[in-house]
């Protein structure tokens, strides 16, 4: 959810290109994480410890946002690119 307004806000604003497609990546990803637990898919793909795969997606994730959203406050261009940022 935090991604996705963070990509409304940066897409509104017409932010650098990198600030608006890490927010997509990430909300993609996620949203791709909820199917896959809905869908049951992860008790069928037992190879791989989904649980340990979705804390590393979302430590990953808040790392890339913090830095993204860091460097929009920072740099500030437009009221919709801080309100990305914040």
């Amino acid at each position: 959810l935090v991604a996705a307004v963070a990509f409304l806000c940066f897409a509104a604003s017409r932010a650098p290109g990198a600030c608006t497609a890490l927010a997509v990546m990430e909300a993609a990803i996620t949203v791709l994480f909820f199917l896959l637990y809905l869908l049951r898919l992860d008790q069928k793909l037992s190879w791989l410890f989904w649980p340990l795969a979705d804390v590393f997606n979302s430590v990953i994730a808040a790392l890339f946002l913090l830095v993204v959203c860091l460097f929009a406050v920072i740099v500030k261009t437009n009221n919709g690119t801080l309100a990305g940022g914040v």
